[in-house]
């Protein structure tokens, strides 16, 4: 075998051992094979933890119960007696890399969850909330994104997570629309100028988009605080414009620094909720600003109040429930003229009578652009394996994907032996 292909085997073989053997589905090693305590590795095997039997034990049993498993069926899934879990749960049993690495594969979670904490918010969150919580779901998912952009972010300068200073909580509607209006000229935006490609738009104020389909009875959205910047989960099961309204919403959120926040059927809560009410105002005020609305209403409202609202509704990208609270907010049009814009629904001959715009945006399984091209760069640079990197794409690429690897040096074999 030549120099090269003898080198590709070993790290072909590194990156499939050290997964196997260890559990250790988070360590970061270039693909460089080199000892397993080298301090440039970044890894979260058992021996360098600090965790003790206890700690980890009540790790495992949280997992177990946000997986709404009980012992035995813990037990069954990862190997296990049910005594042993139990031991384990209580702390009076040590657990091997390999027990470990079952364990979280039963529950669904990454070895990393049971051995390191989460965000400061999460961590917070996690305190707080009812172990039934039917919220858990997006709790899961909103955390595994997290760990993931920390990481990324960690290792890799190129993902933009600016730190910024908390603005001031809206306290009436007027604080709403002026604080929307403030973000919008941060972001570059005309007065009229309607928002479209949310997740890449919101990016560079370090607000991290992601959608997934997290079924009906799932919240709308959740956000959570990092240390820089923060990540944000939008339910992809409801129509295109609920998501976007519900990122907008999100983004309220981010602005003033609420450190963890799951949402439930946004712009539908109580409106006792003065302040979710308000961060509701500001989500319309973002999508649809008054000049610019104003501006395109009047330039179609003379094609009828159904021609109107189709256009006007695709133009700015919201459901049609919004644009009608909206017009009323702005004086455009009277309550009972908007109540009937809530039965209108746009056909297939709407979009092809006034040349709508179909985007391709907020779908299910959305990632932010950013993100993506930090995960890719690292893949590039060597500094994370095929598998970890098709792990952080969260399943929406495939190996085939992935970009090419420069060949190896024959001078790197002679590093990795001497």
């Amino acid at each position: 075998m030549n120099p090269y292909s003898m080198l590709q085997t070993i790290r072909r073989a590194a990156d499939i051992e050290w997964w196997k053997y260890t559990g250790d589905y988070t360590c970061e090693r270039p693909r460089t094979v080199r000892p397993p305590c080298n301090p440039s590795c970044k890894c979260s095997r058992i021996a360098h933890m600090t965790l003790d039997s206890a700690a980890l034990g009540i790790r495992i049993a949280q997992a177990r119960t946000d997986a709404g498993q009980t012992q035995a069926q813990l037990a069954a899934t990862a190997g296990l007696d049910r005594s042993a879990v139990a031991k384990i749960e209580t702390g009076a049993r040590g657990v091997s890399a390999l027990e470990l690495a079952r364990l979280a594969q039963a529950v669904g979670q990454r070895v990393e969850w049971l051995l390191e904490d989460g965000p400061a918010a999460v961590v917070s969150h996690r305190i707080r909330r009812d172990s039934e919580s039917t919220a858990a779901t997006i709790d899961r998912e909103l955390e595994r994104l997290a760990r993931d952009v920390e990481f990324v972010a960690e290792q890799n300068g190129a993902l933009p997570l600016p730190a910024r200073e908390p603005w001031q909580v809206p306290s009436s509607t007027e604080d709403a629309e002026r604080l929307a209006a403030r973000v919008r000229v941060e972001l570059g935006l005309d007065p009229e100028q309607a928002v479209h490609r949310v997740v890449e738009t919101l990016a560079p104020l370090g607000f991290l988009v992601f959608v997934e389909e997290l079924g009906p009875d799932a919240a709308d959205g959740a956000t959570v605080l990092l240390e820089r910047g923060a990540v944000s989960l939008v339910n992809g099961t409801g129509q295109r414009g609920r998501r976007r309204l519900t990122a907008a919403h999100e983004l309220a959120h981010f602005l003033v620094a609420d450190d963890y926040t799951v949402d439930w059927r946004v712009s539908e809560r109580a409106t006792s909720d003065q302040a979710e009410a308000l961060f509701d105002r500001f989500a319309r005020a973002f999508l649809l600003p008054p000049e610019g609305l104003r501006s395109s209403w009047s330039s179609v409202a003379g094609d009828g109040l159904r021609a109107a609202a189709v256009q006007v509704a695709s133009h700015f990208q919201v459901d049609m429930a919004t644009l009608a609270r909206r017009l009323v907010e702005i004086d455009v049009l009277s309550a009972s003229e908007a109540n009937s814009i809530h039965g209108i629904r746009t056909t297939r001959a709407d979009i092809i009578d006034f040349n709508l715009l179909v985007p391709y945006e907020l779908e299910q399984d959305t990632l932010p652009r950013a993100y993506e091209r930090a995960v890719l760069s690292l893949y590039r640079g060597e500094r994370i394996s095929a598998e970890r990197a098709l792990d952080l794409l969260r399943g929406r690429y495939t190996s085939e994907d992935l970009p090419p690897l420069p060949a190896a040096r024959e001078d790197e074999l002679w590093s990795i032996l001497l």
